[in-house]
């Protein structure tokens, strides 16, 4: 596990606080890890020298049962609407539910 995931021990960042906060909220997570990448995004479009602008979101959800990929993925970006309008740039969702039995 890199420095710049979320972790119980390692909140991060303000934003990957929020984030996470809001998602945990929003969805109740099995599981949830949330990747600042914004490093790897310098000079690109959308980044910010600050950083906290590139994330991966990576969460297990039961919430997730009877959603498509796409009403997944919007369903997190409307919990995370607030952060796309104050510099959240790009998220790669990687959403999925629990593995059963």
């Amino acid at each position: 596990m890199s420095d710049k995931e979320l972790t119980s021990a390692n909140f991060g960042a303000s934003r990957l606080l929020r984030m996470e906060t809001a998602l945990r909220a929003a969805f109740s997570p099995g599981s949830l890890q949330i990747i600042d990448e914004s490093d790897r995004h310098a000079g690109h479009a959308g980044a910010d020298p600050e950083g906290q602008t590139h994330y991966i979101v990576r969460m297990q959800a039961e919430a997730f049962a009877s959603l498509s990929r796409i009403e997944r993925q919007r369903a997190v970006n409307r919990v995370l609407q607030a952060e796309f309008e104050t510099g959240l740039h790009a998220l790669v969702l990687e959403l999925s539910t629990p593995p059963t039995g």
